[in-house]
């Protein structure tokens, strides 16, 4: 018989005293740290612990004691239950000033290397609607609130059309509204919800791969433009025909409707052939004078406005004249590399998917930029030695690696490389600083930018300038 767990202790009585890693709150408790989510500092509660170790426990708040003259209301009526915009009880103000910590605890405890005075963090003007792109998922399986739970009445409509419960690969938490994207987001998406219920249409099991509605991406972009994909796990002529009619019939908005039968296990439609059932292929984001096709698999920052702002730092730091060789690394679809090439000789962009860089060579193609030049492969295995000898030495490298930071061997190329600077765009400012350290014995760092992408979540964007020593 499996031996029982013991239940672990409820401390009462804690001030929450800071936020850390992940956006969760922190307690000290006779020198243990205790981390809980949905806390802020100046919180005194009490927390179910649910895992503890020699140095550090998780828990959960069971009860607020007494509320933090720092906390203030959620606005979302899914706060606490989706995972996500975590920080909402964070006045704004403060949610900037714990990223900020952020950046400068990362790049001063793991960077180690000597730093100017940090910018402020640069905070965004919209901390609401500021996404231009959102997936939804169709289950079978949907999730229960506590609250729900807690009524006693017998649930037998258990199809949902939201975000995936953190942890629960198969749960799914019906969205009412969401506060991320343009409300027309919640109409579409509600709409094609109640159109599913209404006809009998099978939401999906992911567990035994079963059904018909898979999911549902919505993007916006800064025109206007509004692209629907829906994403069905078999063709079924019928009711695929009906449910786009209808999506199409009742939104005006919509520009590109686009459809996928995707009959893999895995969500992923990077290998899915994209369908047009109305309007075009692709939407068109904005940015000064250029314009940036976006498809149904194209990459392009979630928050169009501070991608702007980002973009124009990254363009400031790299103190182009007209003259240099730039290399763009992990250019995605070539936005950045197309944003600066009009103040350079030269971008040369590298990046990994194939598609993005048919994008980017697609992108230079419409704004009439002739001095840009693409290659898709693997960083490491495309950016040698041998590459820079062939295509020069790069006055500037622009870097804008994913989480994971840059490989070894990329940081050994770029010191081979001997750039006169890095622009250095990260949204993880704690990989960020261990590249930082490995570069440190030929660059310094001279400026840092915080940029807040992200509103009402812990994750910060940092730009940081090094120079050749």
């Amino acid at each position: 018989m499996a031996k029982k767990r013991k239940q672990l202790p409820i401390l009462q009585n804690i001030l929450i005293t800071d936020v850390v890693a992940e956006g969760k709150a922190i307690a000290k408790v006779d020198g243990l740290a205790v981390f809980v989510p949905y806390a802020v500092p100046g919180d005194v509660v009490d927390i179910q612990l649910f895992k503890k170790k020699s140095s550090y426990a998780e828990g959960k708040v069971v009860r607020f004691e007494s509320f933090s003259d720092k906390r203030t209301e959620s606005f979302c009526e899914h706060f606490g239950i989706c995972g996500g915009c975590k920080w909402q009880i964070l006045p704004y103000e403060e949610q900037l000033k714990y990223k900020q910590k952020q950046v400068e605890d990362n790049l001063t405890r793991i960077g180690k290397v000597e730093l100017p005075e940090i910018s402020p963090i640069l905070g965004a003007l919209e901390t609401t609607f500021y996404r231009n792109k959102l997936e939804f998922t169709f289950s079978n399986k949907r999730w229960l609130t506590e609250k729900e739970i807690g009524s006693d009445k017998e649930f037998t409509q258990m199809n949902a059309l939201g975000f995936h419960i953190p942890g629960m690969f198969d749960k799914v938490l019906d969205i009412n509204k969401c506060w991320l994207q343009d409300d027309i987001s919640n109409k579409i998406r509600n709409a094609t919800r109640s159109f599913c219920l209404q006809n009998g249409y099978e939401f999906f099991d992911l567990r035994n791969q079963t059904g018909l509605m898979r999911t549902l991406m919505i993007r916006t972009s800064s025109t206007g433009e509004v692209m629907v994909v829906v994403v069905f796990f078999k063709e079924d002529t019928e009711k695929r025909e009906k449910l786009l009619n209808h999506i199409s019939g009742t939104f005006s908005e919509i520009t590109s409707l686009l459809y996928i039968i995707n009959e893999k296990a895995n969500d992923t439609i990077t290998d899915q052939e994209v369908l047009v059932w109305r309007g075009r292929d692709h939407i068109f984001e904005e940015m000064e004078n250029l314009r940036f096709k976006i498809g149904a698999k194209s990459f392009y920052q979630t928050n169009s406005r501070q991608a702007y702002n980002l973009y124009k730092i990254a363009r400031d730091f790299a103190g182009l004249s007209g003259n240099e060789l730039v290399y763009d690394l992990y250019t995605g679809t070539g936005t950045i590399a197309n944003f600066v090439a009009r103040s350079a000789k030269k971008v040369i962009g590298i990046e990994f998917v194939d598609e993005a860089i048919e994008d980017a060579n697609e992108n230079s193609r419409i704004n009439g930029i002739g001095n840009t030049l693409f290659f898709a492969g693997d960083m490491r295995k495309i950016l040698t030695e041998d590459f820079i000898n062939e295509h020069g030495r790069p006055d500037v490298i622009i870097t804008d690696p994913p989480r994971a930071g840059m490989h070894d061997d990329v940081i050994e190329t770029i010191l081979f490389a001997e750039p006169q600077r890095i622009v250095y765009v990260s949204c993880n400012p704690a990989t960020q600083a261990r590249d930082l350290n490995l570069l440190d014995s030929k660059y310094e760092v001279t400026r840092v930018q915080p940029v807040d992408m992200f509103p009402h979540t812990h994750h910060v964007e940092n730009v940081v300038l090094l120079t050749l020593r």
